[in-house]
């Protein structure tokens, strides 16, 4: 009988345990479903500006042939350079307007470069649009935002650390941090640590 009498407490001992690896999956759970829209962010930035040396993660380069009124003045530089900004729709005032030849000329913008034909109103337009998700990703990522955001990245730091941690001791035996999971963890470290070796350390 008194064998009997105690045989519910391993059972107790157990539920606790399990109650305690449920609450961390829950927590890990909901920490990741909040931690994607910024890893998304940074991931995808982070594979940007690591090719920056390849490409510009922020702009895209462009061409385009276009035909205004012919013929445009050719005594008056300003008024020419005018009338072809209204026809193409370019925002805010030409930093440099610039007689290349007595046929040609060119007008300079902030991030654009128009290159008119006096005499046939033909206009090679070349220049800068922004990547827009990238560009706002880069800014975010770089923190170049106001200082607020670094708030937001300081809890995003967290939360990555809480979902690394936690992700540790989800799962018991041999599959978690006391057989494979301690392999992975390994591993994981030693990739940079072999790395610094490698090349040297900064």
């Amino acid at each position: 009988m008194a064998d009997d009498a105690q045989a519910p407490a391993p059972t107790s001992k157990r539920k606790r345990k399990i109650r305690w690896r449920q609450w961390l999956r829950a927590l890990h759970r909901d920490f990741g479903y909040v931690a994607v829209g910024l890893t998304l962010i940074y991931a995808l930035s982070g594979l940007a500006v690591n090719h920056i040396a390849d490409w510009d993660p922020n702009f895209e380069n462009y061409e385009r042939d276009l035909v205004v009124e012919a013929p445009l003045p050719t005594d008056d530089d300003a008024e020419a350079a005018r009338i072809v900004q209204a026809a193409t729709g370019i925002e805010g005032e030409p930093i440099d307007v610039y007689r290349v030849t007595d046929d040609l000329l060119e007008v300079t913008f902030d991030k654009s470069t128009l290159h008119v034909t006096l005499s046939d109103g033909k206009v090679f337009q070349e220049g800068q649009e922004p990547r827009m998700f990238l560009r706002a990703a880069n800014w975010l990522h770089l923190n170049r935002g106001k200082k607020a955001w670094t708030w937001f990245a300081d809890g995003y730091a967290v939360v990555l650390l809480l979902l690394a941690t936690s992700g540790i001791f989800m799962l018991p035996g041999r599959k978690g941090i006391k057989g494979r999971g301690a392999v992975l963890v390994a591993l994981g470290i030693a990739i940079p640590l072999a790395y610094l070796m490698w090349v040297g350390s900064p």
